[in-house]
């Protein structure tokens, strides 16, 4: 387990003994993201709350398999995703990762690093205790996000909230570098309206 350090490593060796606690540490960590990772590619949550679930069966049944060549996330979103297209194309569905999406507006609200010429004013005060109409900052990011095409979703969910490597997110998803920054600029550019337009109604 070279490449796995600190908290996953001390996770997976708590995991290969059975340690329950762990379980629930990680579980707790990654669980909504994966629903909502999964729910872009099967489409339904329902579906996605069983894939999710049959997922977590099988990281614990695999856990003294885990090498640590990827990330412990990684590692789970591969199985992940594998069960997800298997159960997309039972329902006879085919999701991909790879559309090359453009638009004028990504130059406008990004620079050359990726980073937003402009952070809304709302992104810096994204907590629970920011109400807007009775709903929180965070439920409408949230919700922003369920929206957006599977691409974008997956890539935002990886890159922007598990924080994986570039690579990880390319390798995940059989992608490119460029078209995964394209996909994750156009998703940050979807939540970036979406706030500015609470900040507005505000």
């Amino acid at each position: 387990m070279t490449q796995v350090e600190g908290d996953d490593q001390a996770l997976v060796l708590r995991l290969v003994d059975g340690d329950a606690a762990a379980f629930d540490i990680l579980y707790r960590r990654h669980n909504a993201a994966l629903i909502r990772f999964c729910t872009g590619i099967v489409q339904h949550r329902h579906l996605a709350e069983e894939v999710v679930q049959d997922t977590w069966i099988a990281v614990l049944g695999r856990i003294d398999l885990f090498e640590g060549r990827s990330s412990l996330a990684s590692w789970i979103y591969t199985i992940l995703i594998n069960k997800a297209r298997s159960r997309a194309r039972r329902e006879g569905r085919t999701v991909f990762f790879d559309n090359h999406a453009s638009g004028d507006s990504l130059a406008d609200a990004f620079d050359g690093r990726g980073h937003w010429r402009q952070i809304p004013e709302l992104w810096e005060n994204l907590t629970p205790e920011r109400h807007i109409e009775g709903r929180s900052v965070l439920q409408h990011v949230e919700e922003v996000i369920d929206t957006l095409p599977p691409a974008q979703r997956a890539v935002l969910i990886l890159r922007g909230q598990q924080e994986l490597d570039p690579s990880e997110v390319c390798a995940l998803l059989n992608i490119g570098e460029g078209n995964m920054r394209v996909l994750l600029h156009r998703a940050r550019l979807a939540v970036r309206n979406a706030l500015d337009r609470l900040n507005a109604a505000g």
